[in-house]
């Protein structure tokens, strides 16, 4: 079993794929049994629909599919890392040792990575860093990214209104509607920096097929993680699935797999100063 202080030194590489435009919603998907990009939500503390997941995609790499697993758990910066861990951990309490932090409930995501060792599917880190995320807080979506990125995903220009609307809708309505309004538009534009980074993600791994492990607003096809994929050429097939507690708008996913809401303390009450 390797230990943390074998691990080489982190190194990124990123590759960009295509350009084009981003303005038109994305046509509905039909089923598929493997898209090229399987896009698997989740409500990160609840642990029936992580089960659902992961028997999803155990049962589809089973039949033979070998995609990689790019997951939001991991920051982009981390992917040397956790490319080291993959090479010398022979199992997925030794990666969670490797790249753990404070963020996650790691038991959670433990069958997955187990799953993705033993069947030999390589890991992709794909979520913006809270550095990076603070960055753009301050000096918008485009400063996260290089020239050619900016280029090929419009960035330069405004974001579509109909995803700066749904954003703000969530991060009001996740925050309790107490926000105060200069903060929301520097927490969207921090949202929809991670949505790219994990489309851009997503597309460096081709040829191969990918599943995208992320939280429910992630892979929302309205505004979230699909509609950057479909900003670029070439054209990807895929399927966004939720594991939801609640119902979902129309339009917002392919499928939705709803499950028992956790029992949480009042997540508003810190808002309300009780």
């Amino acid at each position: 079993m390797m230990k943390s202080s074998t691990v080489g030194l982190l190194l990124a590489g990123l590759v960009l794929a295509g350009c084009g435009s981003f303005k038109k919603k994305p046509e509905p998907v039909a089923a598929s049994a493997n898209p090229q990009v399987l896009l698997l939500g989740e409500v990160h503390d609840n642990p029936q629909g992580h089960k659902l997941r992961y028997e999803e995609l155990r049962k589809r790499v089973a039949a033979g599919w070998r995609p990689a697993i790019a997951m939001e758990q991991f920051d982009r910066e981390q992917q040397a890392l956790l490319d080291e861990a993959q090479k010398g951990c022979l199992d997925a309490n030794c990666v969670i040792r490797v790249m753990k932090g404070p963020r996650w409930d790691w038991q959670l995501y433990h069958p997955i990575i187990e799953l993705a060792l033993n069947n030999k599917l390589p890991l992709i880190a794909a979520n913006l860093s809270r550095g990076d995320a603070s960055k753009v807080v301050r000096d918008g979506v485009a400063s996260s990214f290089d020239a050619p990125t900016v280029a090929a995903y419009r960035l330069n220009e405004a974001l579509p209104a109909d995803i700066v609307q749904g954003q703000e809708a969530e991060i009001r309505t996740g925050h309790c509607n107490m926000l105060p309004d200069s903060m929301v538009p520097g927490m969207v534009n921090a949202q929809v920096a991670r949505d790219i980074w994990m489309a851009k993600l997503v597309r460096a791994q081709s040829p191969r097929d990918v599943v995208l492990i992320a939280g429910n607003g992630h892979v929302r096809r309205d505004i979230g993680v699909p509609r950057w994929l479909d900003a670029v050429q070439p054209k990807l097939t895929w399927t966004s699935i939720a594991y939801a507690e609640g119902k979902a708008g129309a339009g917002q996913f392919d499928q939705l797999r709803q499950v028992e809401a956790v029992q949480r303390p009042d997540p508003c009450a810190k808002f309300k100063g009780k």
